[in-house]
């Protein structure tokens, strides 16, 4: 999988490095349920682990982990701002194929608690082409295709 934005060709030595990637990224969700549902049922991955007690789960497509963090009601809870929070802007998924891209689109849009904020359209002048939505926990998910269709 390549870099979205422009980067830098990779580093010769990569031991140079003291990371190795994502190991997961943990996200404050508004509803755990509809949010863990939202990856789960709609997007086919696999819940890896639950803690009731904080409460949390983890999700995975196989590729990459999430852990979901149940924001706590008792305290006054405010959405995220994009625009003029400092913190996560939006996570981006990769998809292997435009067509992939748009069923994703048909599904989810049919899906009430999910806000489509745009549906699938180039980025820039293409070929790449992504789409934004805000799941049911208040987390903006992009889809995006390199523009390239990968062989599975």
């Amino acid at each position: 999988m390549g870099c979205v934005l422009h980067c830098a060709p990779p580093d010769p030595n990569p031991n140079a490095m003291p990371t190795r990637g994502i190991d997961h990224l943990g996200l404050a969700v508004l509803d755990l349920d509809p949010t863990t549902r939202f990856f789960v049922d709609h997007l086919g991955w696999k819940e890896s682990g639950r803690d009731p007690a904080y409460p949390r789960t983890a999700v995975s497509d196989g590729h990459l982990r999430l852990t979901l963090w149940q924001v706590d009601h008792g305290l006054p809870v405010e959405s995220f701002d994009r625009r003029k929070n400092v913190g996560l802007h939006h996570i981006a998924l990769a998809v292997e194929s435009e067509a992939e891209l748009h069923a994703l689109h048909e599904r989810l849009a049919a899906v009430e608690e999910v806000r489509i904020e745009f549906p699938p359209e180039p980025v820039g002048g293409g070929p790449r082409r992504h789409m934004m939505c805000l799941e049911p926990g208040g987390i903006r998910v992009e889809f995006i295709w390199s523009g390239e269709d990968r062989a599975r």
